[in-house]
């Protein structure tokens, strides 16, 4: 593992100065998942939950939640978001719901904390909208499924 690049000499936390790095093209795709009742699903299909519309609301506070990446994760650089999307899918396997969120940027540093930021906080808001209907829900499986531009592209292309 290379050394802690969030660490100065005396182990002071820091902010990446990422001053020489060229700007491109970056991309970040996470995704996750809220398992539930099966029950929860079927309202939710059907519109009878107690709170609306809980899949585009969850999408919108997952793009909104991207946009404040830097200002939850403290050493984050804020950046300039070209592009956020958040999908949230039906799965009558788990049973529950799939979260993915895909971000874009032009710039000198990567975009997965706010792709990751997206769909913790999409989980996170679904999670509030049905905890009246489902208290035994649980967010499993967040993480970066791929990211392009920088240094590497990953999964390799």
């Amino acid at each position: 593992m290379s050394e802690l690049s969030h660490l100065d000499e005396q182990g002071r936390a820091r902010m990446v100065d990422v001053s020489d790095k060229p700007v491109t093209a970056r991309t970040a795709t996470a995704e996750g998942r809220l398992v539930c009742a099966a029950e929860t699903v079927t309202l939710v299909r059907e519109g009878r939950t107690p709170k609306g519309a809980v899949i585009s609301t969850a999408e919108l506070a997952g793009i909104m939640g991207a946009k404040q990446t830097a200002s939850l994760i403290p050493l984050c650089h804020p950046l300039a978001l070209a592009k956020v999307a958040v999908a949230i899918t039906i799965d009558d396997a788990l049973p529950g719901f799939a979260i993915s969120a895909e971000v874009r940027t032009s710039g000198q540093t990567g975009v997965e904390m706010e792709a990751l930021t997206a769909v913790s906080v999409a989980a996170l808001t679904l999670y509030d909208m049905l905890k009246a209907v489902d208290k035994a829900m649980r967010i499993e499986g967040i993480a970066v499924v791929s990211k392009t531009g920088g240094k590497s592209d990953w999964p390799a292309a």
